[in-house]
C-alpha cells in the first residue's frame, strides 16, 4: 500500500516537471515576442516627430496656403 501511494506521488512529479518545462518555453517564446514589440515601439517612437517639429510643419504649412491663397 505504502509502494502504491509513493508511486503515485513519483508519478505526480513527473508530471510537473514535464508542465514546467513547458511553461518555460512557453514564457521564453512571450518574452521574446514582447521585447520584440518593445523594440518596435521604442523605433516607431523615435521617427514621430517631436512637439516643436510638428508645430514648425504647421507654421511652414500655414504659410504655404497663404502664399498660394494669394497667387
Amino acid at each position: 500500500m505504502l509502494q502504491i501511494i509513493i508511486d503515485g506521488q513519483k508519478e505526480i512529479r513527473q508530471e510537473i516537471g514535464g508542465m514546467e518545462k513547458e511553461m518555460r518555453k512557453g514564457f521564453t517564446g512571450v518574452n521574446k515576442r514582447i521585447d520584440k514589440i518593445g523594440s518596435q515601439l521604442a523605433y516607431l517612437e523615435d521617427d514621430a516627430p517631436t512637439r516643436e517639429e510638428n508645430e514648425a510643419l504647421d507654421k511652414r504649412v500655414s504659410k504655404l496656403e497663404t502664399q498660394i491663397a494669394s497667387v
